[in-house]
């Protein structure tokens, strides 16, 4: 008699095989060559993470930038960048195309290279030779140059915090020609050439000033230079406080240890300032931060930031998740809590690695997802379901807290479709966060147990729709691309647009790929 257990019936339309391998070497479905680029433009940070090193992907990314068309390189660049708020990658693709398409790159320069680290990272790039030449040559030194010579005052300043390269190198290769006496004055100071000082703008001659007179001990107004230009100066308190109420954004976000260690909170009021600016509305949508980001604030914040200035990085984070679609219809969110996702999400980069994990952006996901979606069910996975409840009135910090402290074991993807299988459920939607590096449900030949189980639920569920995002760089998927099953990848505000759009049935079978491809290539 035939051995049932090897050959068994499997009922309804037979899902395809798995196609490749992903990472540990377990059964996956390839991504197309396009989605692998938008895959890798959305997530990647070309830095170490749990499965490749930076090389890696650096290798994997010139190698498709070179498979498909120069016009969906452009079309990637732009999304990571406008939608994805990514920084390498789109500076990476960009100078790309100053090898292949000097013309594009001309289009797309504006809307990728969109401030002064920006320039700098296009620059360093093309130096490098990674993308084939190590000379800018014509076209992009002129765009370059006319960055310089249209960026106003306070841009240039910015752009003058960093090195490798610092903008005085930029200015030395490029040799701007500027028409106002002003720009031709700032680009010698910053060179380091012996200049007029009242021939520069206002902020940088009250930055000299300001200098002087801190050497004298009578410094007052802090001029209005980024932060990191007065850090060797000694400033008192309220001097700092004076940072604190005018700097962008985001440097607030980043320093408030820094604020409290020099005494700004104990200024009567100024905790109560800095919280204002924080949770404000419009400020948070203007500063294009990401969840995370606020997540890695709040979790580095020390005992001195008083409590009302750590409620304001609660409420900054209800407002960066304001594009978290309410969903209609029976939702399964499912985080991935396994050991590969204990990885830094921007990669390892030494001191200056992120603190947030891999684990603590699926369980962010999860928790934006339960706000806005009270009836919503989590199924927190590893080897298996992870059993843990939650209140939905909670803030999403707090269950994404108690979400990221499960952590361990292998990667079954599987698991929570398995679950669902198991209890006859029904539901409308299943968003699945995860590395996508399922190995613990191994199949050695045929579909992905991921596949599997997905038909097994569709059967009761015809309607349902499967959303697998992916947070780190992948080339591969346990759910192959159709009609009801959408890959996206990264972790910014536009993964949830498109999660809202898919669930609606408003995105064609171009799915993810199709978005980027719809991206006008025209100046903004």
């Amino acid at each position: 008699m035939v051995n049932t257990q090897l050959f068994q019936t499997f009922k309804g339309a037979l899902p395809p095989s798995a196609t490749a391998c992903n990472a540990e070497q377990a059964p996956a479905y390839a991504f197309s060559a396009r989605h692998q680029l938008a895959q890798l433009a959305a997530t990647g940070c070309l830095s170490p993470t749990f499965y490749a090193n930076g090389e890696d992907q650096l290798d994997r990314v010139m190698a498709l930038v070179r498979e498909v068309d120069a016009s969906f390189v452009a079309r990637t660049a732009i999304y990571a960048r406008e939608s994805g708020h990514m920084k390498d990658m789109p500076a990476l693709l960009a100078a790309s195309l100053a090898v292949r398409d000097v013309a594009l790159l001309s289009q797309v320069f504006s809307r990728v290279v969109d401030n002064g680290k920006m320039l700098r990272n296009f620059v360093q790039i093309l130096r490098s030779g990674a993308v084939g030449r190590k000379s800018l040559g014509t076209r992009p030194k002129k765009l370059v140059q006319h960055w310089l010579l249209t960026a106003t005052e306070k841009q240039l300043l910015n752009a003058a915090v960093g090195n490798t390269p610092s903008l005085a190198d930029v200015v030395r290769m490029v040799h701007p020609k500027p028409a106002e006496a002003w720009r031709a004055a700032w680009f010698a100071w910053l060179i380091g050439k012996p200049v007029d000082e009242a021939a520069l703008p206002p902020i940088t001659q009250a930055f000299e000033r300001f200098k002087r007179e801190s050497v004298q001990g009578v410094a007052t107004e802090v001029p209005d230079v980024p932060f990191q230009m007065l850090t060797a100066l000694a400033l008192n308190p309220a001097q700092w406080a004076q940072i604190a109420r005018s700097g962008p954004w985001q440097m607030v976000r980043q320093n408030l240890n820094t604020f409290a260690r020099h005494g700004v909170f104990d200024l009567p009021g100024m905790a109560e300032v800095v919280a204002a600016r924080l949770s404000d509305a419009q400020a948070v949508a203007r500063a294009r931060v990401m969840p995370y980001q606020l997540l890695a604030a709040f979790k580095a914040t020390g005992e001195a930031v008083p409590a009302v200035v750590r409620d304001a990085l609660q409420d900054a984070m209800e407002l960066s998740l304001a594009n978290v679609p309410s969903l209609q219809g029976r939702v399964v969110v499912c985080p991935d809590v396994s050991g590969s996702m204990s990885s830094a999400v921007t990669g390892q980069r030494g001191s200056a690695s992120s603190c947030v994990r891999c684990i603590d952006v699926a369980a962010l996901v999860a928790a934006a997802v339960l706000r806005k979606n009270p009836s919503a069910r989590v199924l927190p996975f590893e080897q298996d379901v992870v059993k843990l409840s939650l209140n939905a009135r909670d803030s999403v910090m707090t269950n994404a807290q108690a979400l990221a402290r499960i952590g361990g074991g292998g990667t079954s993807c599987s698991a929570p479709l398995a679950l669902l299988n198991r209890e006859r459920a029904s539901v409308d939607l299943v968003i699945l966060v995860s590395d996508n590096e399922s190995w613990v449900d191994a199949r050695r030949r045929g579909a992905t147990q991921t596949l599997r189980e997905w038909e097994v639920l569709k059967r009761r569920n015809p309607e349902a729709r499967l959303v697998c995002i992916d947070i780190q760089p992948t080339a591969t998927t346990q759910a192959a691309e159709r009609h009801d099953i959408l890959n996206v990848g990264g972790f910014s505000d536009a993964v949830f647009a498109m999660l809202a759009n898919f669930a609606a049935g408003k995105m064609d079978a171009g799915h993810w790929v199709g978005e980027i491809e719809n991206v006008s290539l025209a100046a903004q």
